[in-house]
């Protein structure tokens, strides 16, 4: 079990409460180690500060961190024993698992295929590999990035969005994550920043955290983040990067214009600033966006992989970097950090990539969310969210009738069995909107789907139920 006592996992709850609004701080701090829970800050069986040296850290009087401990503990976020000391409990795993799996299906998967010929199709992949002559070789060391036949493959992909992607720039990585983690160890050294939206992918929040990268947050709307604030930020503080997730964005779904977009690149390139270029949903549109690496392609990091249009256990992303030499120090980077992608997974994404089963696995997937987005429509008509309709999440507004805060509301939904995201996971600024993530692909049938939904619906529709509800659960508002 390990133990977080350093003042630096902190900073960002000092800040947080320096900068709070009217909410007292005890439930602020409660609601701190839920995001962070959220996130994969905290972890299960962390060991938290004891009330005194915590309310050292924050400069709080003892009384209101006792408050907030008693707070978490209610909430079933943490246990406390005497002698023992406070740890994280983490977040209760009531959801039905797949096939023995244990991970929570609050994860934005993209919804599983159906179409008998496909399953078919991707069986015969796996016999193929597996009786192939190449079978030893895949089972041996190879050098980071993939073959030229996987960075080949990978540059069809990337040609979707990419004016002229070189082979030269690719690298086949062991998913986005990993790149994301490379991109921060090795660009935001010095106490540099990484220039964020409000609202973030929870595992950027997780990777900053691990390697002490402060994110600077920006505020943004539906049509990406405000320029002149990006600006601001750019002139005043030491940035090492600008990060975005600029198509069916994680959580709003929002996509940024193409006049944001150029003026992005414009602010990049005069002050000469990288951009990572997260687009992990950007092939699901019908019709692909161009990225932004097309208007700063000297100074962009592209990253794109294909865990929202085949499936997240097909771990192979692409990283398009600015020039081979930049592409070469990324792979220094990572291959301190992760060795190399599995050759028998880049084999199969290689394949299906070549053969068009990615195309096709990408248009069953596109189908079935457009359905399902369709049948969102229709349950939470009346009610404010936010979708794209090619993708499969929502980010649903919480109305203010709604008093409970959106973390509760999630641990709540849980115990019933539907999978959404509180708006703390995600946020960056330590001011979260009154709102939810919902995954719509992570159900198997559509029914589940629009069983989830359903309930949402009731409950935002009579907060009295809601508070009925949470209490006859025991959770608190």
């Amino acid at each position: 079990m390990s133990s977080i006592l350093s003042n630096n996992q902190y900073r960002h709850w000092r800040f947080a409460l320096a900068n709070k609004d009217r909410r007292p701080a005890y439930l602020m701090i409660a609601d701190l180690i839920a995001a962070d829970i959220e996130s994969g800050v905290l972890h299960v069986r962390d060991k938290l500060p004891t009330l005194r040296e915590l309310s050292s850290m924050l400069a709080l009087d003892y009384t209101t961190v006792a408050r907030a401990y008693k707070e978490a503990r209610e909430r079933g976020l943490i246990d406390s024993s005497p002698g023992a000391g406070s740890y994280v409990k983490g977040k209760s795993v009531s959801l039905s698992l797949r096939g023995g799996t244990d991970i929570e299906m609050t994860m934005n998967s993209p919804p599983e295929p159906s179409n008998p010929a496909l399953l078919d199709k991707l069986n015969q992949g796996f016999t193929n590999i597996a009786g192939s002559d190449c079978i030893t070789s895949l089972l041996r060391y190879q050098n980071f990035g993939g073959t030229y036949d996987d960075k080949q493959a990978g540059t069809t992909l990337l040609s979707k969005t990419l004016d002229e992607p070189k082979v030269e720039c690719v690298l086949a990585c062991p998913g986005t994550h990993s790149v994301l983690l490379g991109l921060l160890s090795s660009l935001a050294t010095d106490g540099m920043s990484i220039c964020v939206e409000s609202l973030v992918y929870p595992g950027l929040k997780a990777i900053a955290a691990q390697l002490k990268v402060p994110l600077v947050a920006i505020d943004g709307d539906s049509d990406g983040p405000l320029i002149y604030q990006m600006e601001a930020l750019c002139k005043s503080k030491d940035i090492a990067a600008i990060y975005l997730n600029p198509t069916i964005q994680n959580p709003t779904t929002h996509t940024i214009n193409k006049a944001r977009r150029e003026a992005i690149a414009d602010i990049a390139i005069r002050y000469s600033i990288p951009i990572i270029e997260d687009d992990a949903y950007g092939m699901l549109p019908e019709t692909p966006t161009s990225a932004i690496a097309n208007l700063a392609p000297e100074l962009t990091y592209y990253i794109t992989g294909l865990a929202k249009y085949f499936g997240a256990g097909l771990r192979t992303a692409y990283v398009h970097a600015p020039n081979k030499a930049s592409a070469n120090r990324l792979a220094g980077a990572m291959r301190a950090l992760s060795v190399m992608s599995s050759p028998i997974t880049n084999k199969l994404a290689t394949m299906w990539l070549q053969d068009g089963t990615v195309e096709q696995m990408t248009s069953e997937i596109r189908r079935e969310s457009q359905a399902r987005q369709t049948l969102a429509k229709t349950v939470l008509q009346g009610h404010k969210y936010f979708a794209h309709a090619d993708g499969f999440h929502l980010w649903i507004h919480l109305p203010k009738s709604v008093e409970v805060n959106p973390s509760t509301l999630a641990a709540y939904l849980r115990t019933q069995n539907v999978s959404v995201v509180s708006s703390a996971a995600f946020c960056t600024n330590n001011n979260p909107p009154h709102a939810i993530r919902m995954c719509l692909g992570g159900p198997q049938a559509r029914w589940e789907c629009e069983k989830g939904l359903t309930l949402i619906t009731e409950l935002l529709a009579d907060p009295e139920k809601l508070t009925l509800a949470l209490a006859n659960k025991k959770v608190r508002k």
